[in-house]
């Protein structure tokens, strides 16, 4: 029987294949290649679905959260609070800065950080909040920004996997003081290589951005700070652009393969993700739980289905890491890394969605059949 993917990012972009053609054809004749038209068309183009006064285009996720940093001038003394159940990049950008992330544990159904223990972890160097919507399902933004205002906190969105989703009716990216985007590939709006763009209605922050990417300067040989070099070349920016126009249709065909996974694993063990009330997801990631995750994953394997694991070491736990502090406990997002298990779920995932359902619901009732994990593919090295 055939296999599987977990994505099919082939499938994804034979749908735009003549346009994406024509738009790299339209870049290489224009002669330029970076900061040219493309990337300020798709920035205005950015900043308006995401109802953002401006967008700035920069070189991944992992940059436009360092850049949001260091835009609002944070540093050495400065504490972040980042989620602890997060991919590493979260906690990479505020080491970037010199600034310390400080964990906070998540809620145990959503897996985005906990307003509650946010409250309790602001201490007397706190300046920011990062809140990441996991897997595309936006956090409790309402709740963080009390938490913020109370504080005098800066409060960040990490959107690297909530493109499109909504929150209160507004999209992902307008929720905070600023936002961070990556468009790695496999992401809902993803580029043809790496890409990232940073969200925000202050005129002086995106100004700062802009010049940060740059080297520092806004004026050509003119470097008013020290800067880098992190800019969103044209050609991602023209298949940004391209792939932009259908990003709702694709999260809708998300949302239908999720939907059948939510019905097909009804009232089994698997905990299933949460549907929130006051949110649209966009289903990056579909990600169950379930204490025996990794017998679960080997019996999806051997029935010819691909899965992955998002995010067996928590970035405490990381040799990166583990050995920074004495971290507190953080059981949830522990907990979360030992049970999470993401199906298949991409545009095109609909029609196998009851096979794979069906090989879970079997793998729940094989009674402890199987090792578990020697024989699971590996592991994505990417968020």
């Amino acid at each position: 029987m055939k296999r599987v993917p977990f994505r099919d990012i082939r499938a994804e972009n034979a749908a735009f294949r003549d346009e994406l053609v024509a738009a790299t054809t339209t870049v290489v004749d224009e002669g330029a290649f970076v900061l040219g038209e493309q990337c300020a068309l798709f920035e205005a183009e950015w900043a308006a679905y995401c109802a953002t006064a401006h967008a700035v285009g920069v070189g991944s996720g992992l940059a436009a959260l360092e850049l949001i940093l260091r835009a609002y001038d944070l540093g050495p003394g400065d504490e972040v609070l980042v989620p602890a159940y997060t991919f590493i990049a979260t906690w990479l950008a505020v080491s970037a800065t010199g600034a310390t992330p400080v964990p906070v544990d998540v809620d145990r159904r959503t897996g985005n950080i906990d307003p509650g223990a946010t409250l309790a972890a602001v201490g007397p160097r706190t300046a920011a909040v990062i809140a990441v919507h996991l897997f595309g399902t936006p956090a409790p933004m309402a709740e963080l920004r009390r938490v913020a205002d109370r504080h005098g906190l800066l409060l960040i969105e990490d959107a690297a996997q909530a493109h499109g989703a909504t929150y209160h009716g507004r999209r992902c990216g307008s929720l905070a003081d600023a936002a961070a985007f990556s468009f790695y590939p496999t992401k809902n709006l993803g580029a043809l290589g790496d890409g990232g763009a940073v969200t925000t209605d202050s005129t002086a922050v995106a100004q700062r951005v802009r010049r940060l990417r740059n080297y520092g300067m806004s004026t050509r040989y003119e470097h008013q700070e020290r800067g880098t070099n992190s800019r969103l070349d044209e050609i991602q920016a023209a298949m940004l652009r391209v792939k932009l126009r259908r990003l709702d249709t694709l999260n809708r065909a998300r949302r239908m393969v999720a939907a059948r996974y939510l019905a097909l694993l009804a009232d089994s063990a698997i905990q299933l993700p949460p549907q929130p009330d006051d949110s649209d997801p966009v289903w990056h990631i579909f990600n169950i739980r379930h204490r025996e995750r990794d017998r679960i994953r080997s019996a999806l394997h051997r029935d010819g289905i691909d899965t992955r694991v998002y995010y067996p070491e928590p970035p405490h736990e990381s040799r990166a890491y583990r050995a920074a502090r004495p971290w507190p406990e953080l059981p949830v997002a522990g907990e979360l890394a030992r049970t999470s298990l993401a199906l298949p779920c991409h545009p095109h995932a609909a029609d196998t969605a009851p096979r794979v359902a069906a090989s879970v619901r079997a793998a729940l009732t094989a009674n402890g059949r199987g090792t578990g994990g020697s024989d699971v593919a590996a592991v994505e090295g990417v968020a």
